[in-house]
């Protein structure tokens, strides 16, 4: 049998601009989810600050990164929980290019308080463009931790599978994607056709990739505070955070079907992932050396896990 994990999903609300107050909010959960024996627990994209790049003072407060993975740190390390904080942007100040100065980066940091492995975000959503740098051709590479081989993703990432393939076929069984998603980024159009086209996207694509790959999906997503009316308004947040598995679908009773802020602690069952496994061996034919697809990661070697990743792109193997 496999082993079984505990895995904090937390649907924070990120208000605009106010990064001691959403961290002080962040650490409150993860205490929690601690307190009720979760192993992991996994914050949004943006968590921090929101998405506000066009305010005057945006950068400057991205400029205190540092101060805030260290706090993360220290927090995994108190609680003796591994933490992946959302995502991190990142003002580089002194960057020689001008393209290398905001980034947007996923960690994760161990029961110990250690940064295991890092991930800046590749596939940036075209509002996120103009601001944000992409990672671009730097290779998918898991991470090793106290979980196994893990994979971080970050929102729009979601939509390719690409990405999915490559951590797989180096070994992946969980992937991580921190998201910070609208129901009203769909366009007018679609909106007119379906008021929850994006939470359709979002429960049709997470529920596809974990049975395309036979991993689990664990998607933390930014949340809301709940409506004074009682009426989910079109610019609300998505949320739908939970764990998605083969055969089961979403796990996550307290946010899988809310956009409103919480946190749901789910049991995952690596078994599942298995017996998935030997119903479809998605991973047996990507590991066929007469496999038909050709990936950028071919010849890299099927199952092979980078070690520390300390360094986006590390190429260190087990």
């Amino acid at each position: 049998m496999g082993p079984v994990y505990k895995i904090a999903v937390i649907q924070l609300h990120p208000k605009p601009m106010q990064l001691e107050t959403n961290y002080t909010k962040a650490a409150s959960f993860v205490a929690r989810a601690a307190s009720q024996g979760a192993q992991l627990a996994v914050l949004p994209e943006y968590h921090l600050t929101n998405w506000v790049p066009e305010d005057p003072g945006f950068n400057a407060l991205c400029g205190q990164w540092e101060t805030y993975l260290r706090k993360y740190q220290a927090l995994a390390k108190e609680h003796n929980i591994c933490i992946v904080p959302g995502t991190i942007v990142e003002w580089h100040e002194g960057a020689e290019d001008e393209e290398d100065k905001l980034i947007n980066v996923a960690y994760f940091i161990d029961n110990k308080g250690e940064v295991l492995g890092s991930y800046q975000k590749k596939n940036l959503w075209h509002p996120e463009r103009p601001h944000l740098t992409s990672s671009t051709h730097d290779p998918h590479t898991p991470i090793q931790t106290p979980l196994g081989p893990v994979g971080l993703l970050i929102c729009w990432d979601l939509a390719f599978p690409e990405a999915f393939r490559e951590l797989i076929s180096q070994g992946t069984k969980i992937i991580i994607i921190p998201t910070f998603w609208t129901l009203s980024d769909c366009s007018p159009y679609g909106l007119k056709l379906n008021p929850r086209a994006e939470a359709l996207f979002l429960e049709s694509t997470l529920t596809a990739r974990t049975y395309e790959n036979t991993c689990a999906c664990v998607f933390a997503n930014a949340g809301g505070a709940a409506p004074k009316d009682g009426q989910v308004r079109q610019d609300s947040y998505a949320g739908l955070s939970r764990v998605t598995v083969p055969f089961v679908g979403a796990l996550g009773d307290e946010t899988k079907d809310s956009g409103i802020e919480g946190m749901s602690v789910v049991e995952l069952d690596m078994q599942i992932l298995e017996e998935a496994e030997m119903q479809y061996k998605v991973r047996e034919d990507l590991g066929r050396e007469d496999w038909h697809y050709v990936y950028r990661h071919s010849g890299e070697g099927f199952g092979q896990v980078v070690k520390g990743n300390e360094g986006r792109g590390s190429k260190e193997k087990l």
